[in-house]
């Protein structure tokens, strides 16, 4: 069966900004091999894109609604977006 590829936009809120938030979602959807990014909001949220097989995204969402051990996730936004022109996952500077 074929794992077609899926860009999604997540938005995660609650206790997610300065608990390792992005470094662990760096280092898990590399691990899972999605292209995108992460980075902080100016809203307290943190965004990433993510771009790859369906059941990778799929499964790295799942992980972004428990995050790392310190975080406290409250709500989670997920939306479809347009695939990334980089390759690779990137921590970018804050929004």
């Amino acid at each position: 069966m074929k794992n077609p590829l899926i860009t999604r936009r997540v938005v995660v809120y609650g206790r997610v900004q300065n608990v390792s938030y992005r470094a662990w979602a760096e280092r898990t959807a590399r691990e899972h091999g999605i292209s995108g990014f992460v980075r902080n909001r100016s809203d307290g949220g943190v965004e990433l894109l993510l771009a790859g097989p369906t059941r990778s995204v799929s499964a790295m969402i799942e992980a972004c609604r428990r995050g790392p051990p310190l975080a406290r996730v409250e709500r989670l936004i997920t939306k479809p977006a347009e695939t990334p022109t980089q390759p690779g996952f990137q921590r970018l500077p804050d929004a």
